[in-house]
């Protein structure tokens, strides 16, 4: 492997030679020289330099699109080269939405270095839409995500179901009634997750069917993270759909509770991801090693 396509490649994913340099291993000024050396191999320039701030140029990105093909066959020939020795090497990137990353797939990962051992996992959070762009992007092989937008290039597979309930702290005031109607949650107060969000999107089309508007809702703040407004409803009296995987220890300890809302139930499948007509065998292994843990035919 050319050690420079990997320099030119950190620094093309971080926009920064500080921290390419970091991340490598290497001096600052021995990235500058392995990019400097592309560049005059090439005869053009890779980034455009503008103070402290890089971008790649028309070039930059053309040599970054077959850098990561590249090193997508490296990553195969590693993983296919180790099965005649009967130990599976390899390096899987694998990324996981918030809600599973957080709540289901530690299990998962455990289970699967019991059996390979030798095989690497680099594992990348960040709510649906980003995932979704790391894989078209190939900064990931596999995602697992919340949500399902339907993107033409992906291929989602149903794995694990899911039920987003209404919740608050067990303290408020509400928590008397049995039940509440879909008209009553335009006078509550909600925290949500950002824009962006698998789980968000599937509150705002469940809303819809049952006749209410996300924008009817009284959103007193936005959070980027389960734990957040997890926390957030513990010192409030607002309230949150979420994810019943999130919310299992707090009910069970009974600082949240479940409230009924009538004619409403909102339920998902969380799905694993991968390109279209993009296979390899690394990959294959460990979604066969998910549908075993979960019992699944896929």
């Amino acid at each position: 492997m050319d050690f420079r396509l990997k320099v030119f490649y950190t620094v093309a994913l971080r926009l920064n030679f500080t921290k390419a340099a970091t991340e490598l291993y290497i001096t600052q000024p021995a990235v500058s020289k392995h990019i400097q050396e592309l560049e005059e191999t090439y005869k053009t320039k890779l980034f455009e330099r503008n103070g402290s701030k890089i971008a790649l140029t028309a070039a930059g990105k053309i040599l970054l699109k077959y850098t990561k093909s590249i090193f997508d066959i490296y990553r195969e020939i590693d993983f296919e080269m180790s099965s005649f020795n009967k130990e599976r090497q390899g390096l899987l990137r694998l990324g996981a939405s918030t809600t599973i990353s957080q709540y289901i797939i530690s299990p998962v990962l455990a289970h699967f270095h019991q059996k390979q051992k030798d095989i690497k996992v680099n594992l990348l959070n960040g709510n649906t839409e980003q995932i979704e762009n790391a894989l078209i992007n190939k900064e990931i092989e596999v995602g697992i995500v919340e949500g399902q937008s339907k993107n033409q290039s992906i291929k989602y597979i149903p794995f694990l179901k899911d039920e987003l309930v209404l919740v608050c702290n067990s303290k408020n005031p509400l928590v008397k009634q049995n039940e509440i109607s879909v008209s009553d949650l335009k006078s509550m107060k909600f925290i949500t997750r950002e824009r962006g969000s698998g789980t968000l999107e599937v509150i705002e089309f469940a809303l819809k069917k049952a006749g209410l508007k996300f924008s009817d809702l009284q959103i007193e703040m936005q959070l980027g993270s389960t734990e957040s407004i997890k926390s957030y409803l513990l010192n409030s009296d607002c309230f949150a759909f979420m994810s019943i995987h999130a919310v299992s220890k707090e009910l069970k300890n009974k600082e949240l509770i479940v409230l009924d809302v009538e004619n409403l139930s909102i339920e998902r499948f969380f799905y694993i991801i991968t390109l279209i007509g993009k296979s390899d065998s690394l990959s294959e292994l460990f979604i066969q090693n998910l549908a075993s843990h979960y019992n699944l035919k896929l």
